[in-house]
């Protein structure tokens, strides 16, 4: 059975941006916990985002964040394709995401074969990638943003809580008639394509000036090589336009001059997006590990080694004591 919460619900988590903290749900799992329910699907009170949990066997919930809904979404839309063409090949498909959210779906895209890309972060970029795609004669089945907005399919070209909810409801039906359940149907996306582990999150700051001379000593005299005990292999700086991962290092997404936001890749695989809120006085932060099927690592261990590189960069990056940066409200 399920619980269907259309409330405030997530916009008055007291903890997690997006509904994404377990204090967002507080009130839809006392519910269902009294209505028997396993599964909550919630949207924010326009409807443009979804949030769910399920309870596990042990009796507690989990909460899905983001990007392993993206995950999810990303599995189901192409077995959903799959089932209506058979036999047809995916050359022509294409899916989407913001830059900042996980490349679980580019990792499909590998083994897939159909077409990836990332945009900015905004489903106006998305969109109007999938409509350039649309027009090139692919067929768009997915665009998603890690802070649980999903697009999809083309019928509404836009983040839709709405729409996406009987989707992941229609999954979890099928699975727990299978006997089984979301978080082992994640699992299994995991052990077929890599196992993808973010750590997400943000520092307050009223001063935005300090942002300036934060992301000012990043660039002064170059980009660091190394934060902490990991070596830096690749920058991409779109407020400057600077890409060291082409040879006229020129990024392939468009440069907001007007905002700063610099991605770095380390030489363990893993990704750190620094960026400041064009509408909150926030600088996020952005970062995930992936492994492969092929070289699969206990998910204990990518933690704990994704917690250490997200410490050394809020420590020699972000200092957080020399700027003035309040800690995410607990």
């Amino acid at each position: 059975s399920f619980i269907f919460m259309h409330s405030a619900i997530l916009s008055s988590g007291i903890n997690a941006e997006y509904g994404e903290g377990k204090s967002a749900l507080d009130l839809a799992m006392a519910a269902a916990d009294a209505a028997g329910s396993r599964l909550i699907i919630a949207n924010d009170p326009d409807a443009d985002r979804l949030a769910a949990a399920e309870k596990q066997e042990d009796g507690s919930w989990r909460v899905f964040n983001g990007n392993e809904l993206g995950a999810m979404f990303g599995a189901i839309a192409l077995a959903n394709w799959q089932a209506g063409n058979p036999g047809t090949t995916t050359e022509k498909i294409y899916m989407n995401c913001s830059t900042v959210s996980s490349k679980f779906l580019r990792s499909m895209a590998q083994k897939e074969g159909f077409l990836y890309e990332e945009c900015l972060t905004g489903f106006k970029w998305m969109a109007n990638m999938a409509l350039k795609k649309h027009a090139e004669g692919y067929t768009c089945l997915l665009g998603f943003e890690e802070s649980i907005g999903y697009m999809y399919g083309m019928n509404v070209l836009d983040k839709d809580g709405i729409s996406a909810g009987p989707i992941l409801s229609a999954k979890a039906v099928q699975l727990y008639q299978e006997g089984t359940t979301l978080a082992a149907f994640l699992e299994a996306q995991y052990v077929k394509y890599g196992r993808h582990i973010s750590n997400n999150s943000y520092f307050l700051c009223y001063e935005p000036s300090k942002f300036d001379q934060m992301f000012g000593e990043i660039r002064d005299g170059g980009y660091p090589d190394s934060v902490g005990r990991f070596k830096v292999t690749a920058v991409r700086d779109l407020t400057v336009g600077y890409d060291n991962n082409y040879e006229d290092l020129k990024p392939r997404l468009p440069v907001c001059p007007d905002s700063h936001m610099i991605t770095f890749t380390f030489e363990n695989g893993c990704l750190v997006t620094l960026r400041t809120s064009g509408t909150e006085p926030k600088i996020k932060y952005y970062s995930e590990i992936v492994r492969s099927p092929e070289n699969p690592v206990p998910e204990k261990e990518m933690r704990a080694e994704l917690d250490e590189l997200v410490a050394a960069v809020v420590e020699h990056l972000l200092q957080p004591a020399k700027f003035d940066l309040k800690p995410r409200p607990s």
